[in-house]
């Protein structure tokens, strides 16, 4: 009975070593999905505006696209928020779209939109939002999250946690 338990337990280690082996050979475990599907993945989004009509991305296509996986309750959010609100309309001219995709409701995203002046568009969503974000770079599932696209659409730059002036200007100025 001892023998075939360990015999057991051994086929169910190597079963699932087997399992590992051939998911980082298919790629499961890179840090950073592929760039220009990730980019094509954001640029097929289409959700809620806070006007309440469906947005699709691909009418961002050309411009440099920063896009910002936030939240209201959330607090590096709120922080790098005014920097956004600052680089837009500073680099509009210059092709540059910051696009929000809050995952909250659109009665809150709005009250705060107004408070703060947001001068770029936002969009809503629930939960499907992380799993999006989680797709296309945020392995640890954490907000904010910011992807920086290129004119084609490929992404260029994917940041965890607040995405710093610096960093935006590093990335984008040689894109204009």
């Amino acid at each position: 009975m001892r023998q075939k338990l360990l015999l057991t337990l051994a086929a169910l280690v190597f079963a699932g070593a087997g399992l590992l082996v051939y998911q980082w050979r298919a790629g499961a475990f890179n840090d950073e999905p592929d760039p220009v599907v990730a980019g094509a993945r954001i640029m097929a989004v289409r959700l809620q505006g806070l006007d309440g009509g469906v947005v699709s991305l691909q009418q961002y296509r050309g411009k440099l696209l920063v896009v910002n996986f936030w939240a209201t309750w959330c607090a590096p959010c709120r922080e790098e928020i005014p920097e956004f609100i600052k680089w837009q309309a500073e680099n509009a001219a210059k092709g540059v779209q910051f696009v929000g995709i809050a995952v909250d409701t659109s009665e809150r995203v709005a009250i705060y939109a107004k408070e703060m002046g947001i001068n770029y568009p936002l969009l809503v969503g629930g939960l499907e939002v992380m799993e999006l974000a989680r797709e296309v770079g945020d392995r640890a599932g954490v907000l904010p999250f910011s992807l920086i696209l290129d004119r084609s659409g490929r992404v260029v730059a994917s940041v965890t946690g607040i995405l710093r002036p610096e960093k935006l200007q590093k990335t984008l100025q040689p894109l204009f």
